[in-house]
């Protein structure tokens, strides 16, 4: 297995770049043991491993696979313990199956890179059939976002599109629209009939959902609080309504 020790080399500085969104066109960097392991799992293209001296011999049969010091992996990873382990993997090719029934997720435009990560790690427990985020929404193969899904995007599709794209395809495959919102017309969650067959809309952050999406739900729903507080994280309240749906 081939030793690299120079943060020059080629290799190295072409998978740092991919540290930067403008850089991720074709792969992305995952650290750490568990990611390696789901990536290999779900057959996922691995097209480079960075490990350790010490930890070389856990993936001896890839060929892909070169040993680097304790410093330039810590270089190449975004946390202070990459565990032994940073690989580069090839984006997947996902496309939208001709037809679409079951539980989803909608992420209108949603800001922080945990909250993303949390929710898709959420509606893959729940068992949900996949995943659609705006084209605004953070980008899921940022470092943060990683560590939150926690190999969730390895299980389940993740369709990214714009707003308007997701809410036309949803409705042309008869998938009932569920929308967050306190608008006055916005039914307690737990009054929501059953069902199998529904996308989940959560809004961004600070905005909630946008006019566009109000206008074409067919159900809005919110989490009653009786409490003091004004509001609930958006993957606390996702969290709460995605199991609810059991």
């Amino acid at each position: 297995m081939e030793t690299i020790t120079s943060k020059s080399n080629s290799l190295v500085k072409k998978a740092k770049k991919l540290q930067q969104k403008k850089y991720r066109t074709a792969s992305y960097l995952i650290e750490g043991w568990h990611l390696f392991e789901e990536a290999v799992a779900a057959g996922a293209e691995i097209q480079r491993i960075f490990v350790l001296e010490e930890e070389a011999e856990r993936v001896a049969s890839y060929p892909q696979a070169v040993q680097v010091s304790a410093s330039l992996l810590k270089d190449l990873a975004a946390s202070s313990s990459p565990q032994g382990i940073v690989a580069v993997i090839a984006l997947p090719k996902i496309t939208l199956p001709s037809s679409l029934k079951g539980r989803f997720l909608v992420l209108e435009d949603l800001q922080d890179p945990g909250n993303v990560g949390t929710l898709i790690r959420i509606a893959d427990a729940a068992g949900f059939e996949g995943v659609f985020i705006t084209d605004k929404t953070a980008d899921i193969y940022n470092s943060k976002t990683l560590r939150s899904m926690q190999g969730s995007h390895f299980h389940l599709p993740i369709y990214r599109l714009p707003i308007t794209d997701i809410l036309e395809t949803l409705t042309d495959h008869q998938v009932t629209l569920l929308a967050t919102s306190l608008d006055k017309q916005s039914l307690d969650y737990r009054d929501v009939p059953p069902s199998n067959n529904f996308a989940l809309i959560l809004g961004n952050e600070g905005q909630g959902v946008s006019p566009n999406v109000l206008k074409r739900a067919d159900t809005l729903l919110h989490i009653p609080m009786p409490g003091h507080a004004e509001s609930l994280n958006v993957a606390v309240a996702g969290g709460i309504i995605i199991f609810s749906t059991i």
